[in-house]
């Protein structure tokens, strides 16, 4: 009895699935284009061409967006997998010694904010390191740092012992936040919401109010950045926060509204004189997605 002939599977292209990956986390196919550095309509050929090779729409698409439809849920699955896999087995021939495992610490904000990009970036790009993350107040980073617990450090709540440390990657405006609509910052005393002892946001904040003579209480002390912002847009307290966190249900609150002008601060990086070659591309990979940042804001 013969066997019927089948032709091959198609293969699926790594470029093509990339590009598809750009659209779903984008919701966007020209921001997607940008990603991977090609036209909007090469990407949309590329999608075209994937969607004919499966025979199934992968995409449900409207005048500002686009979202994924059932089949294109299964396929992004199976597309980062993939991704991943050629990722990690390139580096073993190309980048062997980039591998192994780097200590960073970041304090609570960056952890919450900037990290989870960063380090999704960083894996694609370097998939046999593995950074090990430590959150924590900037003071007790850089005490973890002084006893080489940590290889990287990157903190923002700097105080008087270390004002100088480490090397300035960002610099950013503080802003005084308030939910949008919101009546806190009308009564009195101000109810404000601070970080723990230790932090530069906390102390000049404070100190600001004190030279203003602005009678306040501190409504809430957490050492967590979703406690703060779940205090700010529930009305119940103002807080100091980089003008950066401040999103469409907060409002920035200023002269205007009866309040102290803040800083700017520093985050700074800190790095161990010894640096391991994985820990160099991971302070690189930082200084670089800093630089996009205020590329971007500029």
């Amino acid at each position: 009895m013969s066997t019927p002939f089948r032709s091959p599977l198609p293969l699926l292209d790594n470029d093509v699935l990339r590009t598809f990956v750009a659209i779903a986390e984008t919701g966007n196919f020209s921001t997607a284009a940008e990603a991977v550095l090609r036209t909007p309509s090469a990407v949309s050929m590329q999608i075209k061409k994937l969607e004919e090779q499966l025979k199934a729409t992968l995409f449900l698409r409207d005048a500002r967006s686009v979202t994924l439809t059932q089949h294109g849920e299964m396929l992004l699955s199976y597309a980062r997998r993939m991704l991943a896999l050629s990722n990690e087995a390139v580096s073993r021939f190309v980048m062997p010694e980039l591998s192994g495992v780097v200590r960073l610490g970041a304090p609570d904000d960056i952890a919450e904010r900037l990290l989870p990009k960063l380090l999704k970036d960083f894996g694609e790009s370097f998939p046999g390191i593995m950074v090990d993350v430590t959150v924590d107040q900037s003071l007790l980073l850089r005490k973890r740092m002084d006893e080489q617990r940590l290889d990287l450090a990157l903190i923002n709540c700097a105080t008087k012992p270390f004002p100088t440390a480490g090397e300035i990657i960002h610099t950013e405006k503080l802003v005084w936040a308030g939910a949008k609509c919101g009546t806190a910052y009308l009564r009195d005393p101000l109810p404000v919401s601070v970080w723990e002892d230790g932090c530069v946001w906390r102390q000049d904040a404070l100190a600001q109010l004190d030279k203003h003579k602005r009678p306040y209480r501190i409504a809430y002390a957490s050492a967590h950045t979703m406690a703060q912002r779940a205090a700010v847009v529930s009305d119940l307290a103002i807080a100091p926060f980089p003008r950066s966190y401040i999103t469409g249900d907060m409002q920035i609150l200023g002269p205007k509204e009866g309040l102290p002008e803040l800083i700017s601060f520093d985050i700074r990086l800190l790095t161990n004189p010894q640096l391991s070659v994985p820990a160099k591309a991971v302070a690189e990979g930082i200084r670089e997605a800093f630089a996009t940042i205020d590329a971007a804001a500029a």
